[in-house]
């Protein structure tokens, strides 16, 4: 039997060419697509609230890697004002005292951890809440060099949307309730009952500088047990609450 022409037609030159530019259609449009679908996630994120974030997940998944089938997140929502004030206040004084007045970006934060990195000394600080509450919520922890790149370009992405469409208040209510306060302990409200036994409304102003004081490693630090930096830390903590102005101070947030 002869060969069917149509079928030559399709399996010749012109038909690995139509796959081609249809491949090639999808990949340019990816871009887009992912752009669209992050800003209808963010807006989303504005009203309803995560059961967990990408953190979250890759912790209890490290857990599992690792053959610990009985670890468990601990995790469970607060909104804000079902949290003491004395907490987020802590927050921002320890984390990001511009939040109030910045776009997502600290340039001024992000120039002087420059300039001491480039003499060999490492400062906190150039993270914004806006940055951490977009790498904790969305993101990963980057593994290699390349990968930390990567990573960094869509934190920014997700921070300006974040900043775009929601208000201040929304992102500090998501920091305090998906922040890291002990190993698998995230929130406000599982921080509470994990130390103290005790709702996060009921948090006094020194158990939150404490929680706040383990931001920087909150797997080796412990806010029940503070060691002495973690207890020099939280004293400092609570003086910059009243230098923000207290209470006072997440009243401007809109």
């Amino acid at each position: 039997m002869g060969a069917n022409p149509a079928f030559l037609k399709t399996a010749g030159p012109d038909a690995k060419i139509s796959r081609w530019r249809r491949w090639r259609r999808w990949l340019l449009a990816l871009p887009f697509l992912f752009a669209a679908a992050s800003v209808l996630q963010v807006l989303a994120l504005r009203f309803v609230d995560p059961p967990l974030s990408a953190f979250m997940v890759a912790r209890q998944l490290e857990a599992w890697t690792e053959g610990d089938w009985s670890f468990r997140i601990q995790h469970a929502w607060r909104d804000l004002d079902r949290i003491a004030p004395s907490l987020p206040l802590s927050v921002v004084a320890a984390e990001d005292q511009n939040f109030a007045g910045h776009n997502g970006f600290d340039f001024k934060a992000i120039e002087k951890a420059r300039a001491s990195n480039a003499k060999g000394r490492r400062l906190r600080g150039a993270s914004t809440l806006s940055q951490q509450v977009a790498k904790n919520l969305f993101l990963w922890q980057g593994s290699n060099r390349a990968s930390r790149w990567v990573r960094k370009g869509f934190e920014v992405w997700y921070t300006l949307l974040i900043e775009t469409f929601w208000p201040k208040s929304r992102i500090l209510e998501m920091h305090v309730n998906i922040a890291e306060f002990g190993d698998g302990v995230y929130g406000a409200q599982a921080a509470s009952r994990h130390y103290w036994g005790k709702d996060a409304s009921r948090l006094s102003p020194a158990e939150s500088a404490r929680l706040a004081a383990v931001l920087p490693a909150p797997r080796r630090y412990n806010a029940r047990n503070p060691g002495p930096y973690v207890q020099r830390r939280a004293n400092w903590i609570q003086r910059q609450v009243r230098q923000i102005g207290g209470a006072a101070y997440l009243e401007q947030l809109d």
